[in-house]
């Protein structure tokens, strides 16, 4: 595999590094709520935009590449905050398996 060339002065979005956890309704099932993890650099890459109708509604979903520095415990279901914005991660691969970056390829909730 080709080794791939990346400038880390390109992450330049703080964002929020989240997981899932899930906690009793008390009704038999399970209420989720999102904890921090870490406070990470990043760069956001906008990729794509699909737009899709449900019930009659048009929805929008943008699609990014977030490069960040590796580190373990990353993976689908985990999410991205900065401000306002959430970044759902669907899939994480390290571009050139030298485990130097995770590119995590996301969709942002709420677009």
């Amino acid at each position: 595999m080709p080794l791939v060339f990346f400038d880390p002065g390109q992450m330049t979005a703080r964002l929020d590094l989240q997981r899932p956890v899930s906690s009793p309704d008390g009704q038999g099932g399970a209420a989720v709520s999102f904890e921090t993890v870490a406070a990470l650099w990043a760069r956001i890459e906008p990729m794509n935009h699909a737009l899709t109708e449900d019930a009659s509604q048009r929805e929008v979903i943008l699609t990014h590449r977030i490069w960040i520095a590796r580190r373990d415990g990353v993976q689908a279901g985990m999410r991205f905050v900065r401000g306002a914005r959430v970044f759902a991660i669907r899939a994480v691969q390290d571009p050139d398996e030298t485990q130097r970056y995770l590119v995590c390829h996301c969709e942002e909730d709420g677009a």
